[in-house]
């Protein structure tokens, strides 16, 4: 029960920090972020950006490379059954403000989903710096957001890499 999030993927001058809950049971067993096939997150940003769809885990790290978005999970470790957020609980934060000091670059952070910004807020103080949005979970438990809802509610982060 017990789940370990990854490193942080922090390109240098990252612009936009993008922080997730917990990686899931399929992101956990193939150690690579948003790995569940029916989770949206690549497909979104792959969107957003006008850029094809990355076939392996490498082309779509070099995304994140090339448009200086930095990405990581607010839970270092947490208990929990299966993949759902609900069931986080024992949760350890991450070292999310030393990030943030190390990589003044950062001016932005966008939760993906509501409970990654609880989470956040729960050990967190807000920075002034830094402007916060929380966009709609891309997981395919989210079934209230299709693609279309998703795409416009996240069209948020197109400005912020501009």
């Amino acid at each position: 029960m017990l789940k370990k999030s990854f490193s942080p993927i922090v390109p240098s001058a990252s612009k936009l920090l993008l922080l997730g809950s917990l990686p899931g049971d399929r992101s956990l067993a193939a150690q690579e972020y948003y790995a569940h096939p029916q989770n949206r997150f690549w497909k979104i940003l792959a969107t957003l950006l006008s850029r094809p769809l990355p076939k392996d885990y490498s082309e779509k790290l070099r995304i994140l490379q090339e448009e200086k978005i930095a990405l990581w999970d607010v839970c270092e470790t947490a208990q929990r059954v299966g993949s759902m957020d609900t069931a986080i609980i024992a949760e350890i934060p991450n070292a999310i403000d030393q990030l943030l000091d190390e990589h003044p670059t950062i001016k932005a952070i966008c939760f993906n989903g509501q409970k990654a910004e609880k989470l956040y807020d729960k050990y967190f103080a807000r920075k002034k710096s830094i402007q916060y949005i929380t966009l709609p979970s891309t997981s395919p438990a989210n079934a209230s957001f299709n693609q279309s809802r998703l795409l416009e509610k996240w069209d948020a982060i197109s400005s912020l890499l501009r």
